[in-house]
């Protein structure tokens, strides 16, 4: 792919300074471009796929995906598949449909209700909200990558870089798609990108859900607003400390949080580890890999 890494468009780091959010700052224009073009040489060129198949959830990070593969590949080319279970929110499939609407997109509805309850209900009907939120996210995958095998096209995943570091995401369902244009941007700057390329305010302006229980958000399951979880792990990532982020004015109970599911999670931005037995497995080295 032309072009120096990283970008200009991605700011230095600063100072630990809790007022200051500048360090999150994108030159849009620039961003868009270069996922644009990354989604171009993947998709196409190192792959060879002409297609892709997105799950269009109604939220902001698969509106933008959604948007994105649009501009690089054309909206005929971008399979948007509706993907509800029957305690999904009506809103979101209004939502869905309103991206489709406005990028171009083809879109399909497949209820997944049936699939994942007949697990959970002839099985295990005493399973919570979360595990069968977690159910119901495997299974979306599922019919993403076989819709996408019978369209001859590639799933692309649509997960942000905040929920990957927080591991606020279900293993091998949300970050299964072997495409994500979307992995290496803070959730404050997929707003900021998804606002540049006209994603509507009706998604932009909602509260951030994964929509697998019934009046969940994502901040509530966190203890910690975006825009505060992305500022701290954006210093934690660039070198500083626990203790020294708490001295610069960082909430001490925010920094614990983040910063204990940044170390705890560790193992879910990774493939499987292996034991290694020869100098050659896959995916592994003599060092254990880390996130920064």
């Amino acid at each position: 792919m032309s072009g120096s890494w990283p970008p200009a468009g991605i700011a230095e780091a600063r100072p630990a300074d809790p007022a200051d959010a500048r360090a999150l700052d994108i030159d849009v224009v620039l961003v868009r471009k270069w996922l644009v073009e990354f989604l171009r040489e993947e998709i196409q060129r190192r792959r060879g796929f002409q297609r892709v198949v997105i799950g269009l959830s109604g939220g902001v990070d698969s509106a933008l995906t959604a948007a994105l593969c649009a501009e690089a590949l054309g909206p005929e080319a971008v399979q948007a598949l509706l993907l509800p279970y029957r305690t999904s929110s009506a809103r979101s499939r209004e939502d869905a449909l309103l991206v489709a609407g406005k990028f171009g997109l083809p879109t399909r509805t497949i209820e997944i209700t049936k699939a994942v309850d007949g697990y959970l209900e002839h099985f295990e009907p005493e399973a919570g909200g979360h595990r069968r939120g977690n159910v119901a996210a495997r299974q979306r995958m599922i019919v993403l990558f076989d819709q996408a095998f019978k369209l001859s096209a590639l799933p692309v995943g649509t997960g942000n870089k905040s929920e990957r570091l927080l591991g606020y995401y279900t293993w091998h369902a949300d970050d299964s798609p072997p495409v994500n244009p979307l992995g290496d941007l803070f959730k404050s700057q997929v707003w900021a990108l998804a606002r540049a390329v006209g994603v509507p305010a009706a998604i932009l302006d909602k509260p951030a859900t994964a929509d697998l229980i019934r009046g969940q958000t994502d901040e509530e399951d966190l203890g910690v607003s975006y825009p505060e979880a992305d500022l701290i792990l954006h210093h934690l990532l660039s070198g500083h400390v626990v203790d020294g982020l708490i001295e610069a004015g960082f909430g001490k109970k925010k920094v614990d949080i983040v910063a204990g599911r940044l170390a705890r999670t560790h193992w879910k931005r990774h493939l499987p580890t292996v034991a290694m037995l020869s100098a050659t497995a896959i995916g592994e080295w003599y060092l254990r890999p880390v996130d920064y």
